[in-house]
């Protein structure tokens, strides 16, 4: 889907939203009436299959069944089942990915495994503008393995390999910029690591459920992600870890938690890892939440990623232009790339008043969010994202600036911007 040179945004748009083949699926999330919500990248929508889940969860499982739903509900497989849901979503296949813990446990635990799987290297890659986790976990690892930490740009990995390629046990990249949106060719940044003999750890969070994602074919090493996203899993909804079964038979994982041992209810004196990605199991898996993103998933049931990401291309590529026809002039200038095969789930605006614009766009029913500290973010989801949503987001982006209508030093309301 591609957007066609024309004066008129509104005959675009709605021409654009007539031929999406994914329109109907936007009746799988329960958005609130006369809000544009466009900041799915950072939490997602309720699916609307969540809350009879949650209902039957609580009322029936937990309240009736009680302690026998590990075995009757298949609470206890819950980990796997669920990671090989998301697996489908990131061209995993089964029995690669487990579910569960937070996203920076993921990533401690990931990274940690990946350089025990590269003894005798020294250095460990990381972006300097990677998600601030991303790179606090990295440096705490570097420490704690006495690891040099090179921070390296994924577009100067390639010069950095062959002059030091040898020593690098670990590349830790994502494919999605988070503050630009900018994609990175995962599949070129792979190879170049593998050629120096190096391992790969992707950060998923803003890519699964955003496009495809084909770790298998790629030959990722090891992947982590989010379930809050575009995932839609709920607030602090479980993240995930994929592992490539190649590794499997020399995986360590740092945290060696019971769940994960080969007989967890042997309660045996020393640790014994399970076979398989269900080692990388730590506590007891958080049932509520888990089954919240399980429900969720099924919001892909019969959705191609490859339309997915055709949508998601239309409707950024007609942001930029709505952003050039009618924020250019108040100011605004975009950092997300207009190639589209460098263009993410998301259109970044630069503008000194960022945070203030935001609260004001919330003030008139369009959610989007701003990155410190001139970034605002707008995250299209082509499962609920219209072309109308965009075009009236971006009016009203340009009333409010055009009317002087905001506070160029907001109230500061919470903690969260």
């Amino acid at each position: 889907m591609t957007t066609t040179p024309t004066t008129d945004l509104d005959e675009v748009a709605a021409r654009l939203d007539a031929d999406d083949t994914l329109a109907h699926v936007r009746d799988r999330f329960l958005l609130p009436p006369d809000v544009v919500y466009l900041d799915g990248n950072s939490l997602g929508p309720l699916p609307a299959a969540v809350p009879p889940v949650l209902t039957d969860v609580v009322t029936r499982q937990w309240g009736t069944d009680l302690i026998a739903s590990w075995n009757d509900n298949g609470w206890w497989e819950a980990p796997l089942r669920v990671g090989d849901a998301i697996g489908a979503l990131i061209g995993a296949a089964p029995g690669q990915t487990v579910a569960g813990d937070s996203t920076s446990v993921q990533l401690y635990t990931a990274l940690d495994a990946a350089v025990s799987l590269r003894p005798g290297r020294s250095l460990l890659v990381t972006d300097p503008d990677h998600f601030p986790t991303d790179r606090y976990v990295a440096a705490a690892i570097a420490e704690r393995r006495g690891l040099d930490l090179r921070r390296v740009p994924p577009a100067d990995l390639p010069r950095f390999l062959r002059a030091e390629g040898d020593r690098v046990a670990v590349v830790s990249y994502s494919p999605v910029d988070f503050r630009t949106g900018e994609l990175f060719d995962m599949g070129a940044l792979t190879r170049a690591a593998h050629d120096a003999g190096a391992l790969v750890l992707w950060d998923l969070c803003h890519a699964a459920g955003a496009l495809p994602v084909e770790l298998d074919v790629l030959g990722v090493d090891l992947a982590v992600g989010c379930g809050y996203k575009f995932l839609s899993g709920g607030p602090g909804a479980p993240a995930y870890l994929y592992v490539a079964r190649r590794h499997h038979p020399e995986l360590r994982t740092p945290l060696p938690g019971w769940t994960g041992h080969a007989d967890p209810f042997g309660l045996s004196r020393d640790y014994a890892p399970a076979p398989g990605i269900a080692q990388a199991r730590i506590g007891t898996p958080p049932i509520l939440s888990l089954l919240a993103l399980a429900a969720a998933l099924t919001a892909y049931d019969g959705v191609d990623l490859a339309d997915v990401r055709a949508k998601s291309l239309s409707l950024t590529g007609f942001f930029l232009r709505c952003a050039d026809d009618l924020l250019t002039p108040f100011g605004f200038t975009s950092v997300t790339p207009s190639d589209p095969d460098r263009r993410g789930s998301q259109v970044s605006l630069r503008h000194p008043h960022a945070h203030a614009l935001t609260r004001a766009l919330a003030d008139r029913g369009v959610i989007a969010d701003m990155r410190a500290s001139d970034l605002l973010r707008f995250g299209v989801h082509a499962l609920y994202t219209t072309h109308r949503d965009l075009l009236t987001a971006a009016r009203c982006l340009r009333d409010i600036a055009a009317e002087g209508a905001y506070d160029p030093m907001p109230r500061v309301t919470g903690p969260v911007t």
